[in-house]
């Protein structure tokens, strides 16, 4: 039967027809009889495809045997790859060896090797298609359900995207490698980092925030003006980059409205690409990355946003593996096409631990920022981890919202770096309420008392001033001006800038320009306010202290007090950067030894 013509394997289509599935013949037999000759070839070759992309068993057979001899350390040759057929009683599948003869005598040269396995892997892929495209219609003909076919094609999408990630040669292997003369040649320190200046080309970050800071409502602008080759946070405009955005996280009216306070519109989205609640697979298993991967190839983006990033994961927040999957399965195959990537993400109970759940959520990313509200619409913007350190590592920020009636103003929001001519000590927004602790900041601001002073000195000034506000409030004021004090520029008392800076971001609207206050029911676009108003704050009597009558008030001592009784804070409660003695309660000012406090 040797000598009998086997009729190729055929498969029946959907009206019952036979074709012969995807197949290249001409290389898989180029590519059979070259590696009969060349170690070299077999190599390259092994790269791009396995022994189950090749259609022909017969091929099958001869590759396996050639690799056989390869990998032991023996001479490879046509006549020895017939004879260690024939020990094993195998010729009769390779025309009795006749087949190893003709494919080892009209044979191609090795360096042309990987171009054809290249062909024979594309034709696998097409098989590999056509096989599931098959194995649908045939559950669909005995009437298989919905989930049972999107678990069919899951199963493929995954088995696929595993393939591609761990075995298909030079276009993902070789390309690795590093170019040593390119990559000395490069100067990693003079890169353009995309504007703002949070990040570089190709970079991943996380952006950690309270659930009310307005991290989305900050993101959103900076991808619009990323997007539209706009300027932001002060640095200069560029070309529009493609940007991916994935939100899990906002209604459409709530965008829509954010969008519109911009100064957005239908005609000036520019490159940004904005998915709403987009049905994805979670993202830390492989056919989410593959759907991420999918929608990346279609918008052509160079920067993805997932807001937010606890909303696109499957597995549980505090597990490890959770990050380590979304990473294996989204985020390195967006870092290796030098993708960049915007995770947005939640304090979790210990602020001081950044964002919650697993620790191992932040060890993959290039830089992590944090976003915490400082009151007044003054925001600050800390870096806390970085892997290249190159830009700035904080930045002061000023949200500035305008109203018109009952909705926000077109074009009235924005986020801009604080500059004397957008500090809260002007008096606009919950600045000019009195009663609010935005309304203290500014008044002592205007008064000239810095950013450092205690509780005793913002109390004896707020009653020099006729000021009311109680010892929460106060408290309150004084941790965020010492907060702020941190923050380089940000001591706006104008005794220490008596000139105020004249120029202000592009585009803004004058302080002075009407229609600016915010409304105390909401406190910026999309975001409702809590509870509206301030209620009535108790007046501050005078300080008794320092009475003329030989009673001095003692000085500021450099052992740092407590922000509630103002007595010197000692032992582990100083070692530890506490800021109240231990009996001291920061939320109400009350202090038991300190009767005045009571007030």
């Amino acid at each position: 039967m040797d000598n009998v013509r086997h009729i190729p394997h055929q498969t029946a289509d959907q009206d019952g027809l036979n074709r012969t599935p995807p197949h290249d013949i001409e290389a898989e037999e180029y590519v059979v009889g070259i590696v009969m000759h060349s170690k070299q070839a077999y190599d390259e070759c092994a790269l791009l495809i396995k022994r189950e992309d090749l259609y022909k068993p017969a091929h099958q057979l001869l590759w396996d045997t050639a690799a056989g001899l390869h990998a032991t350390g023996q001479p490879c040759h046509p006549a020895l790859v017939r004879a260690e057929l024939e020990k094993q009683g195998q010729l009769h599948r390779v025309e009795g060896g006749a087949l190893v003869y003709r494919l080892g005598t009209d044979t191609i040269t090795p360096s042309m090797a990987a171009a054809f396995a290249e062909r024979i892997a594309e034709a696998a892929r097409q098989r590999r298609y056509d096989a599931h495209s098959t194995a649908l219609k045939t559950a669909i003909d005995r009437k298989a359900d919905g989930d049972e076919l999107a678990a069919i094609v899951a199963e493929f999408q995954q088995t696929e995207t595993l393939r591609e990630n761990t075995g298909r040669g030079p276009a993902h292997l070789v390309a690795s490698l590093l170019d040593w003369g390119t990559f000395f040649a490069t100067d990693f320190g003079a890169i353009q980092l995309l504007p703002g200046k949070l990040m570089g080309p190709g970079q991943q970050i996380t952006l950690v925030g309270d659930g009310k800071a307005g991290k989305s409502l900050f993101t959103q602008e900076w991808m619009w003006r990323m997007a539209t080759g706009q300027a932001f946070l002060g640095d200069a405009p560029q070309e529009p980059v493609r940007i991916l955005y994935l939100d899990a996280e906002n209604g459409q009216e709530q965008v829509q409205e954010r969008f519109l306070s911009f100064g957005a519109g239908p005609r000036n989205m520019g490159q940004l690409r904005y998915a709403s609640f987009p049905p994805v697979r979670p993202l830390d298993t492989a056919g989410g990355g593959a759907d991420l991967l999918a929608l990346v190839k279609a918008t052509g983006a160079e920067l993805v946003v997932i807001d937010t990033v606890s909303r696109f994961i499957g597995g549980p927040e505090n597990d490890a593996d959770t990050w380590l999957s979304l990473y294996r399965h989204t985020l390195l195959p967006l870092k290796r096409d030098r993708i960049a990537s915007v995770r947005l993400d939640h304090f979790g109970k210990d602020r001081e631990r950044g964002g919650r759940g697993s620790s191992a959520k932040t060890q993959d990313v290039d830089h992590v920022w944090e976003l915490t509200a400082q009151g007044g619409g003054t925001l600050a913007l800390k870096r806390t981890h970085t892997r290249t350190g190159i830009g700035p590592d904080q930045f002061t920020l000023l949200r500035q919202a305008q109203r018109d009636g009952d909705n926000w103003a077109v074009g009235g929001t924005r986020h801009v770096p604080m500059t004397w001519e957008t500090e809260p000590g002007n008096m606009t927004g919950l600045a000019a309420i009195p009663g609010t602790v935005e309304h203290i900041i500014a008044t002592l601001d205007r008064a000239g008392v810095p950013n450092d002073a205690g509780n005793r000195v913002v109390r004896e000034k707020l009653a020099e001033l006729q000021i009311a506000g109680g010892n929460s409030k106060i408290a309150d004021a004084v941790r965020r001006r010492k907060a702020r004090s941190e923050m380089p520029g940000i001591d706006v008392s104008p005794e220490r800038f008596p000139t105020p800076f004249q120029q202000t971001f592009p585009g803004n609207v004058s302080r002075n320009a009407p229609g600016t206050e915010e409304t105390p029911g909401q406190t910026f676009p999309g975001n409702v306010g809590e509870t509206p108003g301030t209620p009535p704050v108790p007046h501050v009597p005078p300080s008794k202290r320092g009475n003329g009558e030989g009673t001095p008030a003692p000085e500021d001592s450099q052992t740092p007090l407590c922000t509630v009784c103002d007595k010197p804070l000692h032992g582990y409660r100083l070692d530890r950067g506490y800021t109240t003695c231990l009996s001291c309660d920061p939320e109400t000012g009350s202090h038991p030894n300190q009767p005045h406090d009571a007030a």
